[in-house]
This record gives structure tokens, C-alpha cells and sequence, in this order.
């Protein structure tokens, strides 16, 4: 195919879904030392992806890449590979708990998380990632998420811990 083809047009402003897009950014994470937000807009770009600044900063956060010094010195984002020994920091949980937590209720050994539409997931992948021992995992659907407790640990106990970092 050569510059301008209809074929090559479609590729040259691609928008892709979310997923796609965020699988990407982790590999260009993983092929490249990706020192700022803007270097990654354009990383993107060299993909046929368009993307703003503000969806990269979102994906970024979503995917809980943080910034790491390599050798040399400078600083780039990665994103750490978390096995359950490792836990996502804390601030990163209260932050997404802030920002989309804005019911929490318990019943047994569960807690049901409410947010706007379209964000418990982001939640529940926080929450999974975190690594709390009182929660052995979490169902998420579109604007609700379930917390399943811990074996002796009650659903109100954990609910507690849960409104206080959503700051509720």
C-alpha cells in the first residue's frame, strides 16, 4: 500500500476502544523509556493511534503505571507486574475510592460499592490490586461492585474500612 491509500487513511487517525488502546500503551511502556505523558501521545501517534493527553493520563492511572528511575537516572513509567505478595500503594486506592465510591453498604460477609455508571470496575481492579487482607476479591459490574470478606472478617467491618477511604 503507499502514503494515502484509502487503507493507510483508515490506520493514519485510528481511534481504538479503550482496551485496545491501554494494551498498547503497555507495551509501548514495555519497548520504550516513556519519560512523560506527551512523549507517549506521541509514541501513540507513530501507532496510527490518536489520543489526547487527558485519555493518556486516565489509561496510565488505570493500568497503575507509576514512574520508576532506571539506570542512568532519569525517571519512566512502568507498570509493575503485581503478584498478591506486592500491593498497589495506598494513595493510589484512596484516590480511585474518592474520586468513584459514592455508596458503600454491607450485608454478611459482603460489601456492595456503588459509583457512577460505567466505573466499578476501575474500582474493583484497584481494590484487587491492592491487596487487602480482609477482601478475597471482588465482582464488578457497571455502576455497582461487589466485596467479598474475608474468612472472620464481617462485611460491616470491612465497609467501615472501605467508606473511610472513599472518605464517606
Amino acid at each position: 500500500m503507499t502514503a494515502g491509500s484509502p487503507a493507510n487513511d483508515r490506520v493514519a487517525g485510528a481511534r481504538l476502544g479503550k482496551r485496545q488502546r491501554q494494551h498498547l500503551v503497555a507495551k509501548l511502556l514495555e519497548q520504550h523509556r516513556v519519560r512523560s505523558q506527551a512523549q507517549l501521545v506521541e509514541l501513540l501517534a507513530t501507532e496510527g493511534v490518536v489520543a489526547t493527553q487527558a485519555t493518556v493520563s486516565r489509561d496510565l492511572d488505570e493500568l497503575g503505571a507509576i514512574k520508576v528511575r532506571v539506570p542512568g537516572g532519569e525517571t519512566v513509567y512502568a507498570i509493575p507486574a503485581l503478584p498478591k505478595e506486592q500491593r498497589a500503594p495506598d494513595d493510589h486506592l484512596r484516590r480511585v475510592f474518592g474520586d468513584w465510591v459514592v455508596e458503600v453498604a454491607s450485608s454478611g460477609n459482603l460489601v456492595v460499592l456503588r459509583t457512577p455508571p460505567g466505573s466499578a470496575h476501575v474500582v474493583g481492579s484497584a481494590l484487587d490490586r491492592a491487596g487487602l487482607p480482609e477482601v478475597i476479591g471482588t465482582v464488578a459490574g457497571d455502576d455497582t461492585l461487589i466485596v467479598v470478606a474475608a474468612e472472620g472478617v464481617e462485611g460491616a467491618a470491612l465497609a467501615g474500612i472501605l467508606a473511610d477511604l472513599a472518605g464517606l
